[in-house]
């Protein structure tokens, strides 16, 4: 391939393009909004979880893991059931209260 100038017919698709990626007024706002983040903003996370808003079958799948681990839990007394337990807990008390929240409308 040569380093010099593109052939006629090559500029001219090439031009082509870049007319029809400037039209493009999505890409130009994304391109123009474009930042490198190093670390989550932490109130965009916590607007982010303050607008979830779980369906009624991720709170019962939740309960029914929830529910799940804490019988194997108390069963076997494994750490890893504990800690899985541990962790799905809040989560599942967090999506019930959302849920109750839009059910009641505030």
């Amino acid at each position: 391939m040569s380093i010099g100038r593109l052939p006629d017919h090559e500029q001219r698709i090439l031009d082509e393009m870049e007319r029809a990626l400037r039209r493009d007024r999505r890409l130009d706002r994304r391109l123009r909004t474009l930042r490198v983040r190093r670390r989550p903003d932490p109130a965009r996370v916590l607007a982010r979880l303050a607008g979830y808003r779980p369906r009624v079958w991720t709170v019962v799948v939740l309960f029914a893991v929830s529910a799940g681990l804490l019988v194997a839990g108390i069963v076997t007394s494994e750490p890893g059931v504990i800690w899985a337990f541990a962790a799905i807990c809040p989560l599942t008390l967090y999506a019930t209260f959302r849920l109750m929240c839009r059910w009641c409308g505030t």
